[in-house]
């Protein structure tokens, strides 16, 4: 993991899928950043009422080797935390007015994006770009809102002559994993990693040999455990519809990332399709 990622928007995001023990460290840290730094393994295994061992358990739970490296990245986190990121997500309440709504809005998916952009793993981007830049197809599974990102996915990569197909619904998701190959990409859009739907077809999917990437908030999940890269994202901890919000912005974010890395490094091979594209719609446009 690299040091420039925000460790405590990590815990912070993945507190709720760890262990019971695990979460008595998580939630101690959180409750208490700013001592961390100074404490021995001894010391926060007494302070959480745990053992050196769980502690370094949910160290490498983490991403880190040691308990050393786990307490620099803190230190980093907290340097390098403005005001404006120390700032909670605000839910919106009933009766707020629209000045409000507007503000809480905007700041809640401004600060989706931006987490998300401390804790995705930079090596597993690069590894994602990598082998979409090789597949025959690729495939974007989602349910609900998760589907309607898949759909923006697949609108960005037919623009560049990927074949490529979003399925948002559980009957067709079955039969298109069923179709699946070596050779082919699956990506999984779940921000809890443990929709149903998606389980079932990850698992026929993962049989027939796709390669999986799960773009999810949990990286403990049966979607991340199952998946072959992981690509982490940030979402608010809020009451109502706000949050499902926070997560399709996060998502977007990183379909957006994809969908670049692969065009600037085949950009030579794609730039053709993209002015091919762009000139048809700037022409249907003009016709109207």
């Amino acid at each position: 993991m690299s040091i420039n990622d925000n460790i405590l928007i990590k815990i912070r995001d993945m507190k709720d899928s760890l262990t019971p023990v695990e979460k008595l460290v998580a939630e101690y840290i959180l409750d208490n950043v700013d001592e961390i730094p100074h404490l021995s393994i001894k010391s926060l295994a007494q302070l959480t009422k745990t053992s050196d061992a769980s502690v370094l358990r949910f160290c490498k739970t983490m991403g880190y080797k040691g308990y050393r490296n786990f307490i620099v990245s803190i230190s980093a986190s907290l340097g390098s935390m403005d005001d404006e990121q120390k700032d909670q997500y605000t839910d919106i309440q009933p009766g707020d007015d629209l000045n409000t709504i507007i503000s809480n809005i905007s700041h809640n998916n401004s600060k989706s994006i931006e987490d998300t952009r401390s804790v995705i793993d930079r090596n597993e981007i690069a590894r994602a770009v990598k082998v979409l830049v090789e597949c025959n197809r690729i495939v974007f599974f989602g349910i609900g809102a998760s589907g309607l990102v898949g759909m923006d996915a697949e609108q960005k990569f037919s623009r560049i002559n990927k074949m490529c197909h979003t399925y948002t619904d559980g009957h067709s998701q079955l039969t298109a994993a069923t179709l699946l190959g070596k050779g082919d990409v699956a990506i999984f859009i779940s921000n809890s990693g443990s929709t149903m739907e998606i389980l079932d077809t990850l698992e026929i999917a993962k049989k027939n040999g796709a390669t999986i990437i799960a773009i999810t908030k949990y990286n403990k999940s049966a979607l991340a455990d199952n998946a072959n890269i992981v690509l982490s994202i940030s979402t608010p901890e809020v009451t109502i519809r706000s949050g499902a919000m926070g997560s399709r912005i996060a998502m977007l974010t990183v379909i957006d990332i994809l969908f670049a890395g692969v065009a600037s490094s085949e950009y030579k091979h794609v730039k053709k399709y993209l002015a091919k594209t762009h000139d048809i719609i700037a022409s249907s446009k003009h016709r109207k």
